[in-house]
């Protein structure tokens, strides 16, 4: 049996979850990075993407995050994102809304920093996208 502990995801509209996991998976704006019980102390972005967690068993649970930071502590992992939503939830026009959005960001991006940021998030996008046809 996995060591447990406290994980809490939440975005601006609802606490999507608080409670007890196994293991957390972030996409993390350097990559992606997992969490166990008594991971070591840090502090993160996300990039847009999909976070996976595994309460206790082999099934994961999946969320669409957009935005944010998490922080894990001694006393567990707290995810706060701009945009959470269960991937079962996704509607495909969402997500194109949002591909169709970033690449309106992308083209009235004023400066180089502004455009690389929007073009990441775009490029994000479209790997859920991806991600998301093979579910």
């Amino acid at each position: 049996m996995a060591e447990l502990f406290q994980f809490e995801l939440v975005s601006p509209e609802r606490q999507l979850i608080s409670e007890q996991v196994a293991e957390v998976v972030v996409p993390g704006a350097e990559g992606e990075f997992g969490v166990l019980k008594d991971h070591s102390p840090f502090m993160s972005s996300i990039a847009p993407g999909i976070l996976k967690v595994r309460k206790d068993g082999d099934a994961w649970d999946e969320y669409f995050v957009r935005g944010g930071f998490a922080d894990v502590a001694s006393g567990g992992l707290t995810v706060l994102a701009e945009q959470a939503v269960p991937v079962a939830e996704i509607s495909r026009e969402q997500l194109d809304q949002a591909i169709k959005n970033a690449e309106e960001d992308a083209a009235d991006a004023k400066d180089d920093s502004a455009k690389q940021k929007a073009d990441r998030t775009l490029r994000r996008l479209k790997d859920v996208a991806e991600a998301l046809k093979q579910v």
